[in-house]
Formats: structure tokens, sequence, C-alpha cells
């Protein structure tokens, strides 16, 4: 019993002591992305053409939707020949909705393909950033607060945002986050 106590104290003193030797800090990756033009403008162009094509979506579900209402409203008046015509002109008309979405909108889609074209750039700019002010302060670990991360409390003294923008080259457009390094 004695030994188990002694074995417990000395692992949390190591924990201790390990725990201390690490230097960390954060940065807020929206607070930078939200300061670099470039970003504002790359998300501006992607909101143009989502958008656009949200527009054209709804013009075709619209289509479809006036395409049933009139097919229900005839139906009765019509032969079987012409329902089946009728039928397959609507399920042609929700078929090519349903790839404009995915063309468009999809995991594979141009809106995907023109973030990463757009964004990706950006965002290694940041990371590169990211791995100089570690370095350049001797800092073991930079978590991001914006990333889902579940910190509950962040002593601003330790947020590096304001020094990955000046690595950066960014002018900050809000008064500087950190009063207090």
């Amino acid at each position: 019993m004695k030994f188990k106590l002694i074995l417990t104290l000395l692992a949390f003193w190591v924990g201790l002591n390990f725990a201390q030797a690490q230097k960390f800090a954060y940065v807020d990756s929206d607070y930078i992305l939200g300061q670099m033009t470039e970003y504002k403008a790359a998300q501006k162009q992607l909101d143009e053409m989502a958008s656009k094509w949200d527009a054209d979506l709804k013009i075709m579900r619209d289509e479809v939707e006036k395409m049933n209402k009139d097919f229900k409203a005839e139906e009765i008046l019509l032969s079987a020949t012409q329902k089946k015509e009728r039928q397959d002109a609507i399920k042609a008309k929700e078929d090519a909705t349903v790839v404009f979405e995915q063309e468009k909108f999809g995991v594979n889609g141009e809106l995907f393909k023109k973030r990463q074209e757009l964004i990706k750039p950006i965002q290694d700019k940041i990371f590169v950033a990211i791995q100089k002010v570690a370095k350049n302060n001797g800092l073991d670990f930079i978590f991001d607060k914006s990333a889902n991360m579940n910190i509950l409390f962040s002593n601003p003294k330790h947020d590096r945002s304001d020094d990955v923008l000046d690595e950066l080259g960014v002018a900050t457009t809000e008064p500087e986050k950190n009063k207090s390094k």
C-alpha cells in the first residue's frame, strides 16, 4: 500500500515537471483569416459562385415543382402514353437537378475544387508562419482556438495570432487583440 502511494506521488511529480517543461500557445485562425484581404477576396469570390449556382438550382427545382403541379392538374385528361411521357420528363428534370447540385456543391464539385484552389495556398502560408512563430518563441505546441477545440479558458498572453499576422506581413484592421503579451 505504501509502495503504491509512493509510486503515485512519483508519477504525479514527473507529470507535473513534464507539463511545466512544455511551452505552448494558441492562435485564432478565424481571426487571422479575417484580417487577410486575400482571404476576404477569395471568400467573396466563392460566395458569389455559390449564390449564382443556388439561384440556378432554385430555378431548376421550381421548374420540377411546376411540372409536377401541371401533371397533377392534367393527369385525368391524359392518355396512358402521355402520362408516361410527362412522368419521364419530370424524372429527367429531377435527375438533371440532382446532377447539377452534385457537380456544383458535391464533395468533389466545382465549389469544393475552387475552395481548394483559392483557400489552400492561404492556409499553407498561415501554417508556415505559425511554424516560424513557434520556432522563434521556442514553443512546443500551438493550438487553434477556432478549430472546434474545446478550450474552456485561454489566457490572452498565450495568444500568438498577432505574431502570425506580423510574420505574414498583414496589418490588422482591429485594435491589437492581445495587450498583455
